[in-house]
């Protein structure tokens, strides 16, 4: 009978222990990727508040890689996304994180490299010819010099990532044509920022399926949700002035965040 009764506590213990790195492998199984989210200021989240002591960088708890870490637990999550960068300062000051353990990169990078900033700032300022004519340059640009910067970064971060999988963020067109707006620029001068946006994403996205990243374009979900549509997750020119056109909280948790989640 002493000899039953070790047995089967012996038994009951083997079996706990299974269950217990059974129950540990299945939470490992689950647990999120570690994440990473590289990027502008799309990314970042300026404009969409509540940067706590980010600075300059100004990365919102609002901004959807945070959304997304917050409700997927990853293993780890930097958020390195800055306002104001470059594909060439993405390079510079936000690769650290990255390794061979990194499973999840989202970024978004090009529109400064081209001059997004100046080009609404000339069409606030300036005319409707000096406006046309510098998105013209920002066009070209497009075409001429982002496909070898996006080379550089994407090539960069397949390298110190191996295993990752990436999301490429693209942007929003920013105006609805014909809507609710009776003052501001020109509609000639909101269709070629959209056009420009356009070309912009289309460029982006073909870089990024030739690394084999994927593509996220947000343009389908701010469809209905631009400047001008008198339901905008866009600001448009806003005090502070930083925050103009870029998405507000509702942009990035209804706009960047569902894409981000389908993709990731």
């Amino acid at each position: 009978m002493k000899l039953f009764r070790r047995s089967s506590s012996v038994v009951a213990a083997l079996l706990l222990a299974l269950t217990s790195v059974l129950m540990g492998a299945q939470q490992a199984a689950a647990a999120a990727p570690a994440y990473v989210a590289l990027g502008d200021s799309y990314s970042s989240g300026t404009g969409a508040g509540d940067y706590g002591d980010s600075g300059d960088c100004k990365r919102s708890a609002n901004a959807y890689p945070a959304l997304w870490a917050a409700a997927n637990s990853p293993s780890s999550f930097s958020f390195t996304a800055c306002s104001g960068a470059t594909t060439t300062t993405v390079i510079s000051g936000q690769l650290a994180p990255l390794g061979a353990g990194t499973g999840l990169i989202s970024v978004s990078a090009g529109g400064n490299d081209v001059g997004f900033a100046d080009v609404m700032t000339t069409c606030i300022l300036e005319g409707e010819e000096s406006c046309l004519s510098a998105v013209a340059t920002a066009r070209s640009q497009m075409s001429s010099l982002l496909p070898g910067r996006l080379n550089t970064l994407y090539a960069t971060i397949k390298t110190r990532a191996p295993n990752a999988r990436v999301v490429v963020m693209g942007y929003p067109r920013l105006y609805m044509l014909n809507g609710t707006c009776i003052v501001g620029l020109r509609e000639s001068e909101r269709a070629a920022l959209n056009a420009a946006s356009d070309q912009l994403n289309s460029v982006i996205s073909a870089r990024a399926a030739a690394y084999g990243f994927t593509f996220g374009d947000v343009r389908g979900a701010f469809t209905g949700h631009e400047i001008c549509s008198g339901d905008a997750w866009l600001h448009s020119l806003t005090v502070p002035v930083g925050n103009s056109y870029h998405p507000n909280q509702d942009g990035q948790a209804l706009g960047y965040l569902p894409v981000f989640r389908a993709r990731a």
